[in-house]
């Protein structure tokens, strides 16, 4: 990993969130490049980073082992039939994090036969907190799957799939799953308030009941279901409470929300791949 050269092709909050974290993972800045169209990006990045920038995507490809395609997936076409050639010759490792499109419709705008790895990684990975689902077609060697998960693995955790298919069930659960977690602390700041707190108090104790309750989850051997047992003592408030959410169907609600993101993902992919 330290000796590969890495390449981001856009200069984002995505690419930017994985460079931080490749750089404290003691990833080298003269193994990473950045291929962005913006001077004053490019510089930005230079300047807090060290590595070295462009606004040549072929010259990037050129030049890396892995190649990571970060751009908005509207014009990822665009940029992949720009860099055909230049992949075709060079064969890098693509790593896409590109939300909702397709290895096939990928590999067909590369120019076909390439190695690459799909990525769904969310927002928290601005934060080095995120989770990444990765997948990864045939072509893609063993050592290129661990470069891809230590790429991706720098900004939080990281998850194999078996099949692309389940892209669409992540891209619903962790991809779109953050702002499920902020409706939810939002609805608690907003209750809290109604209750009589301050705004400012329902939001810090909404917050860090919700970073603590994730911290207990994350660490705790016990199942989330053991957890919400162990404080809903019989007979008392917090009993009441879930009683009432229960009552209004809040676990039929989740798995029908969830169902819509994850048909919707699948919606978007198929347009996409019409480009």
């Amino acid at each position: 990993m330290k000796k590969r050269t890495i390449g981001f092709i856009g200069g984002g909050n995505m690419a930017t969130s994985l460079l931080g974290g490749l750089v404290s993972d003691n990833c080298q800045p003269g193994n990473i490049q950045v291929a962005e169209p913006d001077a004053a990006r490019r510089e930005a990045l230079a300047h807090r980073y060290g590595i070295t920038t462009t606004a040549d995507n072929n010259a990037l490809a050129a030049a890396v082992d892995v190649v990571v395609l970060a751009v908005k997936p509207q014009i990822m076409p665009e940029v992949c039939r720009g860099i055909a050639d230049t992949v075709q010759e060079k064969q890098p490792l693509i790593l896409s994090i590109a939300a909702g499109l397709r290895i096939a419709d990928i590999d067909r705008w590369l120019g076909g036969n390439c190695a690459i790895v799909r990525t769904m990684p969310n927002t928290p990975a601005l934060v080095q907190s995120g989770a990444t689902a990765l997948f990864a077609n045939d072509r893609v060697s063993t050592g290129q799957r661990e470069l891809a998960e230590g790429v991706m693995r720098s900004v939080g955790l990281t998850l194999w799939l078996e099949q692309e298919s389940q892209m669409d069930a992540v891209t619903a659960l962790s991809g779109s799953g953050p702002a499920y977690f902020f409706l939810i602390i939002e609805l608690l700041q907003q209750a809290g308030v109604k209750l009589g707190l301050s705004e400012e108090s329902a939001r810090l104790l909404a917050v860090q009941t919700a970073f603590g309750a994730a911290k207990m989850a994350l660490e705790s051997p016990d199942e989330s279901t053991t957890l919400r047992e162990r404080v809903t003592s019989p007979g008392g408030t917090t009993e009441r409470a879930i009683g009432i959410l229960e009552e209004g169907g809040i676990r039929a609600l989740f798995v029908q929300a969830l169902e819509g993101a994850r048909d919707r993902a699948g919606e978007l992919a198929d347009q996409l791949g019409e480009k």
